[in-house]
């Protein structure tokens, strides 16, 4: 384990309060922070979890998701262990919600193991990836040329986030419910923080996907994925958005999400939308993209599979409009 000093947090008479995300935990020496990622050492915060993987794959793009950046590639993926959020649901939570073996790695080895798989770059993943800020910002600087995209819970204060975004390429942020109660009871977390990372992200000139996890019975009214569209809409009605079917993990025994609730959403989500998608589930519905302005396909998709088929020089090739891909 590299010892490396925590940015954004206060001394406070050999207690500490870390200012990284909304949770601000005041850590008195020798004990960890909520996340378990910031440790109070003799009286300064430490990320402990510096450079410690817990998991680390080769993943198409599209299983992040994210649809409109660099359709068809893949990325090398790692997550350290623990999260800022406490999601009942949790599909990761053995390496989110509970203690797990990990390995050091540097930000130079990292980057060489992406550039042995050809690697567009580098995805921070499958658990929280904002709770390994350091190393985030570590991994970057080794090679700019490398792209470097973080799966999210988007859970993080503005200054720290605002010093963070120009390493960033491109972000899918989950946006798990549209009610603020919800959020602090059930997930321990804060909405507010989370809609102002995604305006921010979006503001920075960050590619930005949204996915929101639907639910039976928690978040899949027909208000409630109305309100959620129309404010992604408010932002920019350009933003992908992701509704994924629920399958029972971890501490939650609801059923799976109904087809009829994600149809309801996709159809929901294109009143307001131009791209709307949807994820965990087999369906001709909601996997390929086509220009809003003519419906032209743009991007075919089979699963994970992607192949771009109806963009040229960065342009619809039936109508000349400007697609809204990184390419």
């Amino acid at each position: 384990m590299e010892k490396r000093e925590a940015l954004f947090y206060e001394k406070l008479n050999g207690n500490v309060r870390c200012k990284l995300c909304p949770h601000e935990c005041v850590i008195s020496p020798g004990q960890e922070g909520f996340c378990w990622g910031r440790k109070n050492i003799d009286g300064k915060l430490y990320a402990v979890n510096y450079g410690e993987v817990v998991s680390i794959a080769i993943d198409p793009m599209e299983k992040k998701p994210l649809y409109h950046f660099y359709p068809g590639t893949e990325i090398l993926s790692v997550a350290p262990n623990g999260c800022n959020l406490r999601c009942p649901y949790c599909q990761n939570y053995t390496i989110s919600q509970e203690r797990a073996r990990t390995e050091y790695i540097s930000p130079e080895e990292l980057v060489q193991i992406a550039r042995r798989y050809n690697s567009i770059g580098i995805c921070f993943t499958y658990s929280e990836p904002l709770i390994w800020y350091e190393y985030i910002m570590d991994v970057a600087k080794v090679d700019r040329n490398m792209k470097i995209v973080l799966v999210t819970n988007g859970t993080i204060n503005e200054e720290p986030f605002l010093q963070l975004a120009p390493c960033i390429d491109a972000m899918n942020i989950d946006l798990k419910s549209m009610d603020p109660e919800y959020y602090r009871k059930t997930l321990k977390g804060d909405l507010r923080t989370v809609l102002r990372t995604i305006e921010l992200a979006h503001e920075n000139g960050i590619h930005v996907e949204v996915t929101n996890l639907l639910i039976p019975t928690i978040n899949d009214s027909p208000q409630e994925i109305r309100k959620l569209v129309e404010w992604v809409a408010s932002v920019s009605r350009k933003i992908p958005v992701h509704f994924t079917r629920y399958f029972p993990h971890y501490r939650w025994e609801l059923p799976p999400t109904p087809m009829e609730s994600l149809m309801r959403a996709y159809e929901i989500g294109k009143r307001y939308l131009d791209y709307v998608y949807l994820g965990n589930v087999w369906s001709e519905t909601g996997n390929d993209t086509c220009c809003p302005s003519c419906g032209n396909l743009l991007v075919e998709r089979r699963g994970f599979y992607a192949r771009v088929v109806g963009i040229q020089d960065g342009k619809c090739k039936k109508c000349g409009e400007k697609a809204d891909f990184v390419l």
